[in-house]
């Protein structure tokens, strides 16, 4: 698994393209923090970092699909995993060592926006006016956001050797766990409790409980289970070609 993880991270960072994302995440995440009005956190008059954890999800939405979508499609239609499954390796341990080099790379990109919340510390009025319980929750909401998409963009491009179809398929998928239940929880045809059950299902419910600053367990193994679910599908997909 190790050999996997750091052949997935060498591979990402000595591209032009795993540089451009990591840019691109921080751009437009910092346009909407900073400069865009309707968001800047100057505009808003007091200290908050909630322009960063509510763009940041639909930046992940296309970031997350770009980074994961040539770790399965790439080897599967250059012909390299076959060789890889000769090596003394289990299956299980390639998808976990791609799991976790995705999942660093999420880490990565969240990494330089602490200079934010350093920031907005320094501007509050008194230094330190800013509620830091809700911001360490919101970071630990957002790499677990990272890792479910992180799953479905593994799971995506172990089932195609079409890079562009793992890529709109990952970016589907995530969409629809993230935001399709929270609209199906509005339909007349879901009332009482049914609408919370079914709001329940999808991974927004989850990001904005563990925001708060408090860590449910109940998120915690929404989030644990989403994710080995993801995973165990991929470890399917793969057997499925050998069958």
């Amino acid at each position: 698994m190790v050999a996997i993880y750091l052949k997935e991270l060498n591979a990402f960072f000595s591209s032009v393209i795993g540089y451009l994302a990591l840019i691109v995440f921080l751009l437009v995440v910092g346009l909407f923090v900073w400069i865009f009005p309707d968001t800047s956190v100057l505009e808003y008059g007091y200290a908050t970092l909630d322009g960063l954890f509510t763009t940041a999800p639909w930046v992940f939405l296309f970031l997350i699909p770009a980074i994961t979508m040539r770790m399965f499609s790439e080897e599967l239609s250059s012909g390299t995993f076959e060789l890889l499954s000769t090596r003394p390796l289990k299956e299980s341990g390639i998808i976990l060592g791609k799991y976790f080099a995705a999942l660093t790379m999420v880490l990565f990109s969240l990494l330089p926006t602490i200079i934010y919340y350093i920031s907005i510390y320094q501007l509050g009025s008194p230094i330190g006016n800013i509620d830091s319980g809700a911001t360490y929750g919101s970071y630990i909401g957002l790499l677990l956001l990272g890792s479910a998409f992180v799953s479905v963009g593994i799971f995506s491009s172990s089932i195609t050797n079409n890079q562009i179809v793992a890529f709109v398929l990952a970016v589907f998928l995530c969409f629809f766990f993230y935001m399709a239940f929270d609209f199906l929880s509005k339909l007349d045809l879901f009332y009482a409790k049914t609408d919370d059950l079914v709001e329940s299902i999808g991974i927004n419910a989850h990001y904005a409980s563990v925001s708060k600053g408090v860590l449910d367990t109940r998120d915690l193994i929404y989030f644990g289970s989403f994710n080995v679910i993801f995973l165990l599908l991929t470890h399917l997909s793969l057997q499925s070609r050998k069958w």
